[in-house]
């Protein structure tokens, strides 16, 4: 059988270019474009505004929180628990009956690549076995050099985007013998949708993943 030439190569390689590009057209229309907005939760006290992004990798503590945000439900609490180079604890405070009375309970979904940096946020629980999470809590980490010692223990579903200035102002606040400000530091929180450019401006880059 006589040997293909070099021209008849070169021939068939441009007529398959075509082909190519039309294929990598329509692979590339088939992947999601990025979100036209992202939603962000935004807590209102005395002291200043806190922003929190919401990791899509936890999608239901993410939806509770959105939920909750939504019916008003973190607005009858306060942050009841604060404690400098630790935590801003908000939402139902703990009890020795663990939490009873939270809406519902969630299922763990920690994430490797999501830790208790600072400014984590993060899900609070009692000591049950399965680390569910009370769907009524949550806490900032106020520690700059994180807490390591939570990871794998406690979800983290978002981060301080912008005011951890005012979660420093809240660890700060004069407390009583259970670490809650003398002064109460009420919350309203609600829930506002933020492009990726309003984002980046707070120096958050919302397609880079979790840090």
């Amino acid at each position: 059988m006589r040997r293909p030439s070099r021209r008849y190569w070169l021939d068939a390689r441009r007529a398959a270019l075509p082909f190519a590009l039309s294929l990598a057209a329509i692979v590339g229309c088939t992947r999601a474009p990025p979100p036209a907005s992202y939603p962000v939760a935004r807590i209102q006290t005395r002291l200043g505004e806190i922003l929190l992004y919401l990791y899509p990798e936890t999608p239901h503590h993410r939806a509770s929180f959105i939920k909750l945000a939504s019916s008003h439900y973190w607005d009858a609490f306060t942050f009841n628990r604060v404690i400098p180079d630790f935590v801003a604890q908000g939402g139902c405070p703990d009890t020795p009956a663990g939490f009873a009375d939270s809406p519902y309970l969630l299922e763990p979904e920690f994430d490797h690549s999501l830790r208790h940096v600072y400014g984590a946020v993060g899900a609070g629980r009692d000591d049950n076995p399965k680390m569910l999470s009370a769907g009524c809590q949550f806490y900032i980490v106020a520690n700059k050099n994180g807490l390591a010692r939570l990871d794998d223990k406690y979800t983290v579903y978002g981060r301080v985007i912008k005011g951890m200035d005012v979660v420093e102002a809240v660890v700060s606040e004069k407390t009583d013998g259970t670490h809650n400000p003398v002064v109460a530091i009420g919350l309203h929180v609600d829930v506002i949708e933020m492009t990726a450019d309003q984002l980046r401006q707070l120096g958050f880059m919302p397609d880079a993943g979790a840090p």
